[in-house]
């Protein structure tokens, strides 16, 4: 009697893990899923306003530049403060206001660098974000001892930045570029552990739909910022 007692208590242990597996799966799909359309937008927006002369002008000739390129920053902690009191459909809303915000911004790129070249960054950063991401999905090992050590690593980054645009010095923003590629690269593993964690700790449906949001959204920034510094190494500019 107790046997069968065991063997019925593992049957259903075994099929809530098969459950949360399958539901973990989607989880996750949902989360690259949103990521990749925000990085499809950001693209598409990037593309039509660095092959249109007079949204160029438009963006980078004037005052506009600097609503372009702060408002995406203001976005992100926007989000950041206030998405566990709005609907996962405004979080969504914003997400994709975001990324096209990013898309212009990041239209800049596109005259600087040829479109081989960016368009070769693109897909090598592609590779090495999936492979990263994947150690961090599958890996048994934690990687929460990282995390204060990389966002200081981003706030280092911050400031050498600021301070090298009085200096323009080559060697200082070679440095920059590579400790980017490698800050990044450790944050892509990070926030997908992170973002994987986050999963068993169980919430209804809405609040899982703005977990999915803010994960995409991290890994989106990952990928961006990492496709930046490695465009620093790879990337050919316009004569």
């Amino acid at each position: 009697m107790a046997f069968g007692t065991d063997r019925r208590y593992m049957n259903a242990a075994q099929a809530d893990a098969a459950q949360i597996d399958v539901g973990l799966r989607q989880y996750m799909l949902r989360v690259y899923n949103y990521m990749a359309s925000g990085l499809a937008l950001t693209g598409i927006v990037a593309l039509l306003v660095a092959s249109s002369p007079a949204a160029t002008q438009l963006i980078f000739g004037t005052p506009l530049k600097w609503v372009v390129m702060l408002a995406p920053i203001g976005l992100v902690f926007f989000l950041g403060a206030r998405i566990h009191s709005m609907q996962s459909s405004t979080a969504s809303a914003l997400f994709w206001v975001y990324s096209a915000l990013m898309g212009a911004s990041l239209a800049s790129i596109l005259l600087v660098y040829t479109g081989e070249s960016v368009a070769r960054t693109f897909f090598i950063t592609a590779a090495a974000f999936g492979g990263l991401s994947l150690y961090g999905y599958t890996t048994k090992r934690s990687l929460s001892g990282f995390g204060s050590f990389l966002v200081m690593g981003v706030i280092g980054l911050v400031i050498a930045s600021i301070i090298n645009i009085f200096l323009q010095s080559s060697m200082m923003q070679f440095v920059i570029s590579a400790a980017g590629v490698l800050i990044f690269a450790g944050l892509t593993a990070y926030d997908t552990q992170k973002i994987k964690e986050m999963y068993w700790e169980g919430h209804d449906g809405e609040t899982s739909s703005k977990m999915a949001i803010m994960g995409a959204l991290n890994l989106y920034l990952d990928f961006v910022n990492l496709f930046i510094f490695m465009l620093q190494f790879l990337g050919v500019r316009r004569d």
